[in-house]
């Protein structure tokens, strides 16, 4: 294998796990909170659909972006209802919000199915883009590209380095006793929960305005779900979800480039590798000892009320 197949094999890594990237991003934040969202496939599916409509509608892919992130943001303000305001069970919320806006985006997207766009192009940075292996690797992708390597950098030291990830800590892990300190505990997952929606829509527009730019029903492929067990793989880790998302990747495209190879492994056996690996993970976080080996906040899928103490 030379180093160009190899350049060119990182490069549809990184491409292949930008998507996983936003959404996790997202995910973690929501989780850092106490609240676990599993609608994280139907809000990110919404997402790809209004943004192409958008886009298709408009001509502008920036515009594209921006519908997703409305509709990211509205999809996970259903869901914050529902759960912080009326006690419904997380999960089962989050599951039907999946159903749903899986369902949703099918019908309004069945008037462009199969249509095509012109989505954001790649961008090589000057200089950057001409370093020996790793320019062509990180330095000539798309815009989108760029943003979920600042947005990384960017919750990393929000979370790590300042008061508000102190507090996203603090009602995580404790959420009565940040209620007595003053925090608005509600409020604060309230925002948890809509940037987690954002970022869903940003994953979404991704990969309907640059992945494959076109719309098709289920074109996310279960990238939610991935996306979930990614955050588990991290330890609720913002460092550590960018390489996850890589890795995932390149997981994913494994069976194309073995294929390529000539390998007489079954493409089909290959294919499912990512996604044995979140089965995987959800059986593990299902069980207590791990979570707490894993680093998992402690209130995470644990309803908070007021008006109740601990």
């Amino acid at each position: 294998m030379d180093s160009d197949l190899i350049v060119q094999i990182l490069f549809a890594a990184v491409k292949t796990g930008t998507p996983l990237l936003f959404i996790a991003l997202g995910e973690v934040i929501c989780e850092k909170s106490g609240v676990l969202n599993l609608g994280q496939e139907g809000m990110m599916l919404m997402g790809a659909v209004v943004g192409f409509l958008a886009a298709y509608g408009t001509g502008s892919a920036g515009l594209g972006v921006l519908a997703a992130m409305l509709m990211g943001c509205v999809m996970s303000l259903i869901f914050a209802v529902l759960v912080l305001h009326l006690g419904a069970n997380q999960v089962a919320t989050g599951l039907a919000l999946t159903i749903f806006g899986t369902g949703l985006s099918a019908f309004i997207g069945s008037g462009v199915v199969g249509q095509t766009i012109q989505g954001f192009q790649p961008i090589a940075i000057p200089l950057l883009s001409d370093i020996p292996f790793i320019g062509k690797i990180l330095f000539s992708h798309d815009i989108l590209v760029y943003s979920s390597f600042a947005m990384t950098f960017a919750l990393m030291f929000v979370v790590n380095k300042t008061r508000i990830g102190l507090t996203l800590k603090a009602v995580g892990e404790n959420p009565h006793a940040a209620n007595a300190i003053g925090i608005k505990v509600l409020r604060v997952r309230y925002l948890a929960v809509m940037f987690g929606g954002v970022m869903a829509g940003i994953s979404g527009a991704y990969m309907s305005l640059v992945y494959t730019p076109m719309w098709v029903e289920n074109m996310t492929a279960g990238r939610g779900w991935i996306a979930l067990a990614l955050v588990v793989f991290a330890s609720w880790r913002v460092g550590r979800i960018m390489l996850g998302a890589y890795l995932f990747g390149l997981a994913s495209i494994m069976h194309l480039v073995l294929q390529g190879l000539g390998w007489s492994i079954s493409p089909n056996l290959l294919a499912m590798l990512p996604y044995v690996a979140t089965v995987v993970v959800m059986v593990i976080i299902s069980a207590d000892k791990f979570k707490e080996k894993l680093l998992a906040p402690r209130a995470l899928g644990k309803p908070f009320d007021p008006r109740q103490m601990a």
